[in-house]
């Protein structure tokens, strides 16, 4: 594996840093206060190519590797989590899984629209009652000649209220069996599909989160990704990929914290000198730094492996459990070295803290990150 930044990674950083400048910065903390999603910026991230990173130009993408896509998340979520939550999502899940196994003339019907953001895209895996345990899904589709009737609701679903089509796993078959459920691609606007409530919530607040809800609607099997009864095990590899969607998130958000806490330390002085001369205080951003580094090798690792059409499993799982702890504690310790200004809204340590929470949680939670690393590493 090559370490080197290549040309096409300090491109995407250059645009992004400047782009968050210009659109991001100025408003994030209005949106995250309010819990605005703000479409427009999506709309014109799109325009730079980066709501289809992996997408082939074919179909209207930019064409890169996770490599490239990983940098993108990461300098994204430098300046703003939800910013970087609802890019990865659309890109890693809702587009990645129409890329992985729609047929070509779902490509070609989604993919451009995705890739330009002309259209927002949503994935529906999780319910109300089945988070980590997904096999045990109570939302249905019953076979009515051409057509699936799915009843049910999906919950915590990125873009479920602005999202113009959803990727959404039903049980076409038995509670709980595996090759009981199948993947749908459902347009907004299809009669018995609807949105419910906006979670209130702790971080990534300007990233929406809703319910899907389905009342008999009806959904031609011409939709369906794949044969029937491979919605979970699509969904299984969506998620491995996703892992490293998550990992490249909480990168991004410890980074941000790091810097502008090396960056505060300096600044902040106590008893005649700046704080980062504090031992104290020094070995806090010594911790940060080695654990960042580390935690971006581990992502890195496992992009290369997907990029060269490897199993990552472990790999991915590995990024996403180990990332995902240390952004928190980045976050945790970025509000300490803040101190009293580091709990309030003034100063950005705060919603660092509050962001990273959601990586050790979305798109399968430590504790599930410890289930497949170890089923992994028994085998």
């Amino acid at each position: 594996m090559d370490f080197s930044i290549n040309e096409n990674q300090r491109m995407i950083a250059d645009m992004i840093k400047k782009f968050g400048d210009d659109h991001i910065r100025p408003k994030m903390m209005e949106w995250d206060e309010s819990q605005e999603f703000p479409v427009p910026v999506f709309k014109k991230l799109g325009e730079l190519g980066l709501m289809g990173v992996l997408v082939p130009e074919e179909y209207g993408g930019s064409g890169f590797s996770y490599t490239e896509y990983v940098t993108a998340i990461v300098e994204l979520s430098k300046i703003c989590g939800s910013i970087g939550l609802s890019m990865a999502a659309h890109n890693s899940l809702c587009t990645g899984h129409i890329l992985a196994f729609g047929n070509e003339e779902q490509k070609k019907k989604y993919l451009p629209k995705l890739a330009t953001a002309e259209w927002i895209g949503a994935w529906g895996l999780t319910e109300t009652g089945t988070g980590s345990d997904s096999g045990g899904m109570t939302t249905t589709a019953k076979k009515d000649g051409d057509y699936f009737v799915i009843n049910g609701s999906k919950n915590f679903i990125t873009h479920a209220i602005s999202g113009n089509v959803a990727v959404v796993i039903v049980r076409t078959g038995e509670k709980g069996d595996s090759k009981g459920m199948s993947a749908f691609i459902i347009e907004k606007g299809t009669p018995g599909f609807s949105s419910g409530k906006k979670e209130n919530k702790l971080g990534m607040r300007a990233s929406e989160t809703a319910e899907l809800i389905f009342t008999d609607c009806r959904v031609h099997k011409d939709q369906m990704l794949g044969k029937e009864g491979e919605g979970f095990v699509q969904a299984m590899k969506v998620l491995d990929g996703g892992r490293i969607s998550i990992a490249s998130l909480a990168v991004g958000i410890a980074k941000g914290a790091f810097e502008c806490s090396l960056k505060y330390s300096k600044e902040r002085e106590q008893f005649g000198k700046p704080i980062s001369q504090f031992q104290g205080i020094a070995f806090k951003l010594a911790d940060m730094a080695t654990e960042i580094e580390a935690a971006e090798l581990l992502t890195y690792y496992a992009a290369d492996k997907k990029n060269k059409g490897e199993k990552m499993t472990k790999e991915g799982a590995y990024a996403k459990y180990y990332a995902s702890e240390v952004a928190v504690r980045a976050g945790t310790e970025a509000v300490q070295i803040f101190g009293g200004y580091g709990y309030t809204k003034d100063f950005p340590a705060e919603k660092y803290y509050r962001d990273s929470k959601l990586c050790t949680i979305g798109e399968g939670t430590s504790e599930v990150q410890k289930m497949v690393i170890a089923r992994e590493i028994m085998k």
